[in-house]
């Protein structure tokens, strides 16, 4: 399914390099207000959905669960549940998240544009994961399994 809007065509991706962004960016980064950054994350998550980049069937799994992202570097916590087949912010959460993904910046773009995988993060210790492993295994293997060249042909890349 291609994008609801024309999206133009991006050049390719350049090597990212291991970084990590300026303290001062930390401090001020906690600073702010995090439900804007779950409810981006929520709407990707929810427009990968739609392009069926993430496969039904492993979604179903992930029904009332909660999970935490934390980019280190950033001081940005973006925090979701998945819920009535969809991706949904959280607020204000009021428990433990199920699942927390803590890295830098350069380590989740290096994820997403397939530079690293997670496997090699988590073991050079550049990719912190608590909670249920068994949900983090499902979450890696609906990662590992969406499809590089659908993205790119969703994205129009």
């Amino acid at each position: 399914m291609a994008l609801p809007f024309p999206f133009p065509k991006l050049p390719a991706l350049p090597i990212i390099p291991e970084f990590r962004l300026p303290a001062v960016l930390t401090r001020i980064g906690g600073q702010l207000p995090q439900w804007p950054l779950g409810a981006q994350l929520s709407l990707m998550l929810n427009l990968a959905c739609r392009l069926k980049l993430l496969a039904g069937d492993d979604l179903a799994a992930l029904e009332g669960k909660h999970f935490r992202i934390t980019a280190e570097d950033l001081g940005g916590t973006a925090d979701f549940e998945f819920r009535e087949n969809r991706f949904r912010p959280l607020r204000f959460p009021s428990a433990a998240p199920d699942l927390t993904f803590s890295a830098t910046v350069s380590a989740y773009l290096q994820l997403l544009t397939r530079q690293e995988d997670p496997d090699t993060l988590f073991f050079n210790r550049r990719l912190d994961i608590q909670g249920d492993t068994e949900l983090g295994l499902r979450i890696k293997n609906m990662l590992d399994a969406v499809d590089g060249a659908s993205l790119r042909s969703a994205l129009h890349l």
